[in-house]
């Protein structure tokens, strides 16, 4: 993996919008784990590409077969991986130490 996970979060709206789409989380947490970042533009996997070097936060884009889009963020100490909607980034942000947004989450061994 190039990519070390963490703890894996799926927001609420995520989880309900993969299941609408008959598609998993684990598909597109395993693509950004190795490094297939989905739909993302030159620029941002030029970031990608420097936060892997550098130790920053790596993003992934992907759109469901229902059309809907998915982004899969890894925080930069690499304790935490988040899938979730894009209109769902603001929520996820929490205090250190709050309990998680979702209902499935699961731990990823390395």
């Amino acid at each position: 993996m190039m990519v070390e996970l963490g703890f894996v979060n799926v927001t609420p709206g995520a989880q309900a919008a993969l299941e609408a789409a008959e598609q998993t989380a684990d598909e597109f947490v395993i693509r950004h784990a190795h490094g297939d970042w989905g739909e993302l533009g030159t620029a941002e996997v030029r970031d990608n590409q420097t936060s892997l070097k550098e130790g920053f936060r790596v993003f992934s884009a992907y759109t469901l077969s229902t059309g809907a889009r998915i982004w899969v963020f890894t925080e930069d100490d690499r304790s935490m991986t988040k899938v979730l909607l894009p209109e769902e980034f603001q929520l996820t942000a929490s205090p250190a130490g709050a309990e998680p947004l979702s209902g499935w989450n699961r731990t990823w061994r390395r």
